[in-house]
């Protein structure tokens, strides 16, 4: 008997599979293919929040606990798919200046942000007011991520190409049976997908679709990742992706000549070199009303666990939220109220 199915190989699940081969726990992984999010991700990890200047929530505790476990999986993969770089704050004004400073007088916040306004000129970017620089940030390329894990466990025949079928899952009294396999406990991180998860799909979760796009830019010599209304991450090769925008209403995967046309107007705005589009992606984030992610079991079927809701913030959450959910299934650790799906059970306390 496994210990685990896991059900998504995205962000989500490809952290929780880590863990359980960390605590040498034995799984398979079932591809789903519901939604595109984590695969079109921007990627970055950024603890403060620069639209307001405010701390990432349990920024601290993710990243700890991120950086290190992201190390581990490299070496596992043999792939380097973590890139530290600094994140530059765009100012527009000496008001803006001035709220960044405030902010970095705050204990949460003094780690985080560097209290010199940077006046570097770059080629192609107006910046009269500066730059202020956010520390421990970077990206990760989380495309190179899934694909590399999703080898790895492939070649290990713990990774199955297909979709799940709810309606195969069947009930023992030491746990399920799907298909002819037998397992401890299922773990369902599908991301967006889990709308058509007949055991989960009464949680709130209300997915943000989001759009970005890959730009050749030869004049644009931007080594370190530009925030302002938008963000732009330098890739290599003149390339840079920009992104995102957030709509709430479409739920497709499908990019739209809508979302492209904002990040260029958004895009022209921040720089004044030429630049060539090369390609245009859209993914649905599972986002969740209250802003907090869902993660625990389920009142009836205490074997069958939900991890998700990563939102906007996936590979900072991810590897946290996984341990979390973890450590609740193999040691009864609480979980935290405010990922707890309990919450929404208007029975719980």
């Amino acid at each position: 008997m496994l210990d685990y199915i896991i059900v998504g190989s995205g962000i989500a699940g490809v952290c929780f599979a880590e863990l359980a081969l960390q605590h040498n726990k034995s799984f398979v992984v079932y591809e789903n293919y519901s939604t595109n999010s984590s695969r079109i991700a921007g990627g970055l990890y950024n603890p403060v929040i620069l639209k307001r200047f405010s701390e990432v929530w349990k920024a601290k505790e993710q990243l700890d606990f991120a950086l290190p476990f992201y190390k581990k999986i490299a070496a596992r993969i043999v792939t380097e798919f973590d890139f530290p770089i600094p994140v530059y704050r765009k100012f527009a004004s000496i008001e803006e200046q001035n709220n960044w400073f405030q902010a970095a007088d705050k204990p949460n916040l003094n780690p985080f942000l560097s209290t010199e306004i940077i006046h570097k000129q770059y080629q192609s970017i107006s910046s009269v007011f500066g730059f202020g620089e956010v520390l421990q940030t970077g990206y990760v390329d989380v495309a190179i991520l899934l694909d590399s894990y999703i080898q790895y466990l492939s070649n290990s025949n713990k990774f199955v190409n297909e979709s799940f079928d709810y309606a195969s899952l069947e009930w023992y009294d030491d746990g399920v049976c799907y298909k002819g396999i037998k397992a401890k406990n299922v773990i369902f991180s599908e991301g967006f997908g889990m709308h058509a998860n007949p055991y989960f799909n009464t949680l709130p979760l209300d997915g943000t679709k989001g759009e970005l796009i890959i730009i050749k830019a030869p004049n644009l010599n931007l080594d370190v990742i530009l925030k302002a209304s938008i963000f732009i991450l330098p890739i290599g090769n003149d390339m840079f992706k920009v992104g995102a925008t957030y709509n709430w209403e479409d739920k497709t995967n499908t990019p739209t000549e809508e979302g492209k046309k904002e990040l260029v107007d958004n895009l022209k705005e921040l720089i004044d070199c030429d630049f060539e589009i090369i390609s245009h992606f859209a993914g649905v984030r599972p986002t969740v009303k209250d802003r907090r992610p869902l993660v625990g079991s389920h009142p009836k079927y205490n074997n069958l666990h939900v991890l998700n809701g990563l939102g906007t913030r996936g590979v900072m959450l991810g590897p946290w939220l996984a341990k979390a959910l973890f450590e609740n299934i193999e040691k009864g650790t609480p979980l935290d109220n405010q990922i707890n799906i309990a919450r929404f059970n208007k029975n719980s306390k």
